[in-house]
């Protein structure tokens, strides 16, 4: 208890929770939602035949989840543009990440110990966007949990949930990489962090708003900048979820997420019939070259044998 009382823990908390997000947080937010959006194929393509078309999908992911639960919640999806300052900052994120010279900005924010610095800042803007989701759901419908959960999630992962959208404007189509098919660590994440703010603004959770936000926070940010540093694609909860779909839907267990990988989830599946095609136009390459070859060899031994008649007769 003396620890805890020199640590002051519960003032710590309170001070991070109403830590204020703008301008340094949201702008790590923006830089890295837009290095994504360029490290998706043909998107630095895009920006130079329709810079249009690509300031749009940066808008998207950094402002989807807005628009979405605006929808969601029966406000005009453009509502949240009025914010003058956070859509100015965000399109000159967007410039600098695709237009400076020699790419100066773009080499600095994806330096790897600068970018995991800005990854675990956008965590930090999640985490508070998940439980004002929830807050706002709330006083909307004081006894809808679902509403409040769902509105929390949406706030939390709401650009990867308008991915299909974004990949439109870039003139892309892949209903496969739905999110909710197969859904990525930040939006389980999201799901799972929405829940717990509902509980907890229900009163079902005893603790304080603001320790679950410094708790959570503290996790996802750990979470991404371990998965970032290592290039991983996993995600923390993989083992729990394999033994709960095991038992409660019979599904297979040591089952691996392949969300991460959905963009070559058309090739592999078109990889079984891409091989068995080749195969059969290798045996009928190979049938062909045999039959010329036969041919050639019959050929020359008849011409052989016509010179070897044309000897004897000359003899």
């Amino acid at each position: 208890m003396e620890v805890l009382d020199i640590l002051n823990l519960g003032e710590i908390a309170q001070y991070f929770s109403k830590m204020a997000m703008f301008p340094v947080f949201d702008v790590a937010y923006y830089i890295v939602s837009i290095l994504y959006l360029k490290y998706e194929p043909g998107s630095v393509e895009v920006s130079r035949k329709s810079p249009v078309a690509s300031w749009l999908c940066a808008m998207l992911y950094c402002f989807g989840s807005y628009i979405l639960a605006d929808i969601m919640l029966g406000h005009s999806p453009i509502d949240y543009f009025h914010n003058n300052s956070h859509i100015l900052l965000a399109s000159a994120v967007w410039y600098l990440i695709f237009f400076c010279p020699f790419n100066l900005f773009y080499k600095c924010v994806a330096f790897l110990p600068i970018k995991l610095v800005l990854v675990a800042m956008k965590e930090v803007v999640r985490t508070r966007k998940i439980a004002a989701g929830v807050h706002h759901a709330h006083h909307a419908y004081h006894h809808g949990w679902f509403i409040m959960v769902i509105t929390g999630y949406v706030k939390g992962s709401g650009v990867a949930l308008m991915s299909n959208f974004e990949q439109l404007l870039r003139g892309v189509w892949r209903p496969e990489t739905n999110e909710i098919l197969s859904m990525s660590f930040p939006t389980k994440a999201s799901l799972y962090g929405a829940i717990l703010f509902t509980l907890q603004e229900s009163h079902w959770l005893p603790v304080s708003k603001s320790t679950l936000i410094c708790i959570f926070t503290l996790f996802m940010a750990t979470s991404k900048v371990i998965m970032t540093a290592r290039h991983s694609h996993g995600s923390p909860f993989a083992l729990i979820e394999s033994w709960v779909c095991h038992l409660l839907f019979g599904s297979p267990l040591g089952g691996e997420d392949h969300h991460d990988h959905h963009h070559t989830a058309p090739a592999a599946a078109a990889a079984p019939a891409s091989p068995a095609k080749t195969k059969e136009e290798l045996s009928e390459a190979t049938r062909k070259r045999k039959s010329k070859k036969a041919e050639k060899g019959e050929a020359e031994s008849q011409e052989s044998d016509g010179n070897q008649c044309k000897f004897l007769n000359g003899a």
